[in-house]
């Protein structure tokens, strides 16, 4: 009886090796894709964001000396290409740009929006330039914009050495949030990334794999769901609380999310143009990964084809003011997208989601 057991047992795994790829979510080597992701993404990506909001804290001390229309354009540009380098850095906010203490992750402290107008006028007035408070929604990109892209913009930043000294010193804040990260990445914690292999809720592949549907979910929920009224107890759109406002540039920031979002599921590096082992690979991997790769490739399509479908000649706030049918197709394609970033893969790769989203999901 041993010799056909034996046989028995042989063709089984020679079956099994023919037709199964697939492997339990331990068996996969993850530190190749967390050197990719550290090396070829998240660092070229955050020094990207370091050169920008350099320019741009120059580009303000220029004007200050400079308050003419030509300057305000050339720091209006300044605050465009940061801001959409920034797109493309903020789904890694752990590690150096997570939490620390009373200090917020990087996307709070220089990326949230809606602004508190009111507040800035107050500080403004007061010549509060300390930045010594929990106002995250006075200071960041957002309140860069508003200073920049309101309507009385120039008057306002040529009339008022208050609001030039504000706007010298948020931008001054945000380069400085951003070179800590690059500086922390560059040091010791690029190591401590790389050594951390497995995917308990402190490993690295856990804090990517959560900062990236986290990302996901902010881009759903408050770049479209919010301004656009489909949140949760909402009764009509608030298109004054779409990112972007004052610059009528929230189309083109949503896009670069997106892509964004794309490339570090696929594996891409931050150019877009190499590949390298990523979370869908990793997805692949495990036993009915590649199944859900494939629905999910496929509702992912859906996404990029309803935001190809957003008019680009108008500002996304107004399509949201009138409930223009993209707007709604669009957010109907990211709610059913949920299901495979934040669930199911959630599931297949056993990594707990640790973040609230709220999303009413």
């Amino acid at each position: 009886m041993k010799g056909p057991i034996v046989c028995l047992v042989i063709l089984s795994l020679m079956t099994y090796s023919c037709t199964e790829t697939e492997l339990p979510a331990g068996s996969y080597d993850r530190k190749p894709m967390l050197e990719h992701y550290a090396d070829k993404v998240i660092v070229p990506a955050f020094r990207e964001l370091e050169a920008k909001t350099a320019s741009l804290r120059s580009q303000v001390d220029v004007f200050d000396t400079d308050p003419s229309s030509e300057r305000l354009e050339v720091l209006r540009s300044a605050w465009y290409e940061a801001v959409l380098s920034w797109q493309s850095a903020n789904c890694f906010n752990f590690g150096p740009a997570g939490e620390s203490g009373v200090k917020k992750s990087l996307v709070e402290e220089i990326g949230t929006f809606p602004i508190d107008t009111m507040q800035i006028a107050l500080f403004i007035g007061e010549n509060d330039t300390l930045l010594n408070n929990f106002d995250r929604d006075t200071r960041g990109f957002y309140a860069v914009e508003y200073l920049l892209f309101r309507s009385n913009a120039l008057s306002k930043l040529q009339s008022d050495v208050s609001t030039r000294a504000y706007l010298r010193a948020i931008t001054a804040h945000l380069a400085r949030n951003v070179e800590e990260v690059v500086r922390a990445w560059e040091g010791s914690y690029s190591a401590s990334f790389l050594g951390s292999v497995g995917t308990d809720a402190g490993s690295s592949t856990a804090a990517l794999y959560n900062e990236f549907v986290r990302s996901f979910e902010q881009a759903k929920n408050f770049k479209v769901g919010l301004p656009a009224g489909k949140r949760p107890g909402q009764t009509q759109a608030e298109p004054h609380l779409v990112e972007g406002y004052f610059s009528g540039s929230s189309l083109e920031l949503l896009k670069r999310h997106i892509k964004s979002l794309e490339l570090v599921y696929y594996g891409k590096d931050w150019t877009g143009m190499n590949d390298g082992p990523g979370l869908r690979d990793y997805l692949q991997s495990v036993v009915g990964g590649a199944e859900l790769s494939v629905a999910s490739d496929a509702q992912w399509q859906m996404v990029v084809d309803a935001l190809e479908q957003v008019p680009v000649d108008r500002p996304l706030s107004e399509l949201m003011a009138e409930n223009h049918p993209t707007v709604d197709r669009l957010h109907t394609e990211l709610q059913k997208h949920t299901r495979y970033f934040k669930s199911e893969m959630s599931s297949l790769l056993g990594i707990a989601i640790t973040f609230a989203s709220g999303d009413g999901d």
